[in-house]
């Protein structure tokens, strides 16, 4: 459904002043973050990025990790305390872990390892049970962890503690994984760069004057710096594939409606809970399928897991940008390079259901550096006011979201890919979104659309930091694409160390 000329005119006009409104509010950005209440974050070290992990046992996948476990091959707390040796190390740099339960843990490995011990049941008997036993894993903040903060970025909820657990960590727990803390996100999961007035602000392990992504990007820098194998993160706009790309690491965009989104602040509501997915986060390819399994439940069967697949039958499709548009960035040459080779509530939700915020007050605050909000937030928070005032142009955009895809259901069928950037550039300097706040329409477009989608880790560029691509298939053929992620792995070389070329 295209646009009429004096509504392209209307667009574009938007864009340009609200492109100049953020480069202005970018360059206030440091003065006002230091001003800002809760800030914990210190200015980034000298050091450009964290060191490589020594240890070996943070080299293995966590189904290598649980086989090893199984056999008794490794103890079970010494992988823990591996990893938590790893987050000491590095987190003072990144930031990434926000809470830590790292003494829950040593005691849950220690009954693994009794467990083991004992001997009541053999390798396979315990390969059933507990898929993932004595595996150490993180969770995005955003998510309820027994005991562990919930408050998504947002100062009136710093006080919160969780009694819970979310349906998917507990099903994590339930297979034997072992959770080691929680993971910083940006402020109610709205923007991507993962900065809150709760937790300050996570920088990435490969550079760490550069972004993580968001929202789960401290669940993407947790797993690429190697401070966890395996995480539980979310996406509604590329909250899972943007960190995944920006941190090196492999993240999966389930088909809608299989993986349950129970248990996580904010929660979606109305049109939105067709657009947010939770799915896994990992460094090895091979632990994709396993983790989806064992976080969607009863809802794997409404996915094709079971069913080989076989590349070479597949129909390929690749598109190497989105046409271009006046605020989304070129698509980087290298990113080319090497793909050639193979908001209802979101001002509600700012008041946490409390008194509500008023957005124009909130942006007055901000500059002065009284308000409690990001941002990302007051100004997404003014777009949805704005939105509220054109209900027949929302209409036309849910009219041409239907058509779109109609056209890429019938395009892909039941044996197509098609390769698609994950972000237009490698992982941008911090605060430069605000320049640039629609590049995340490489991601989004997806959750429209309610396709899955794998982000695949493709090395390193010239500068050192990771870029990849998204692996988008059919409804419901979330198989297809994780085999192509395994693929990939293969041929690329997969997740990459911090600190190597």
């Amino acid at each position: 459904m295209a646009l009429s000329r004096g509504e392209r005119a209307l667009v574009l006009l938007l864009r340009l002043l609200s492109r100049a409104f953020l480069v202005l509010l970018s360059l206030g950005a440091r003065a006002s973050a230091a001003l800002a209440l809760g800030l914990r974050a210190a200015p980034p070290p000298p050091a450009r990025c964290v060191p490589p992990p020594r240890e070996p046992l943070l080299l293995l996948s966590a189904g290598q990790l649980a086989r090893r476990i199984r056999r008794r091959q490794v103890k079970c707390v010494d992988v823990v305390q591996a990893y938590i040796g790893r987050i000491k190390e590095v987190n003072p740099l990144v930031n990434a872990v926000v809470k830590d339960r790292f003494d829950a843990a040593v005691q849950e490995a220690y009954q693994v390892d009794k467990l083991l011990s004992e001997g009541q049941e053999d390798e396979e008997s315990l390969q059933e049970k507990f898929p993932f036993l004595g595996v150490p894993f993180t969770v995005k903040e955003a998510f309820a962890l027994h005991d562990m903060p919930n408050t998504s970025g947002l100062v009136s909820r710093r006080n919160l503690i969780s009694s819970s657990d979310a349906l998917v960590v507990s099903r994590l727990k339930q297979a034997g994984a072992i959770p080691l803390g929680v993971t910083n996100c940006s402020e109610l999961c709205m923007w991507y760069e993962s900065s809150n007035n709760v937790y300050g602000r996570t920088n990435n392990p490969y550079d760490l004057q550069r972004i993580v992504g968001g929202s789960s990007g401290g669940e993407g820098c947790a797993l690429g710096a190697a401070c966890s194998v395996i995480g539980v993160g979310s996406d509604i706009g590329g909250s899972i594939r943007m960190p995944a790309f920006f941190n090196g690491i492999f993240g999966h965009k389930p088909t809608t409606g299989v993986v349950p989104n129970d248990g996580q602040f904010p929660n979606a509501v109305g049109v939105r809970t067709e657009f947010l997915c939770t799915g896994p986060m990992c460094r090895y390819a091979e632990d994709l399928e396993p983790m989806l399994r064992i976080m969607a439940g009863p809802g794997v069967k409404k996915l094709k897991l079971d069913e080989k697949v076989s590349l070479e039958k597949l129909k390929f499709y690749c598109m190497e940008h989105d046409g271009g548009s006046v605020f989304v960035s070129p698509v980087d040459r290298e990113i080319l390079q090497a793909q050639r080779k193979e908001a209802q509530l979101f001002a509600d939700l700012l008041g946490d259901h409390g008194k509500p915020v008023w957005p124009l007050w909130e942006l007055m605050k901000w500059f002065l550096g009284m308000s409690w909000h990001t941002i990302p937030a007051i100004a997404l928070a003014l777009t949805e006011k704005l939105m509220k005032l054109s209900p027949g142009g929302n209409a036309k955009l849910v009219s041409m979201g239907c058509s779109l895809r109609t056209e890429m259901v019938d395009l892909l069928g039941t044996d197509g890919l098609l390769l698609y950037p994950s972000h237009p550039i490698v992982a941008p300097k911090h605060y430069s979104p605000l320049g640039m706040p629609f590049n995340f329409a490489y991601t989004a477009v997806f959750n429209v659309l309610g396709l899955p989608v794998t982000q695949c880790p493709l090395g390193l560029s010239s500068e050192g930091l990771p870029f990849g691509i998204q692996v988008v298939a059919g409804p419901h053929n979330d198989h297809m694409t994780l085999a192509m992620a395994q693929y990939l792995e293969k041929a690329f070389g997969g997740w990459v160390c911090p600190g190597k070329s």
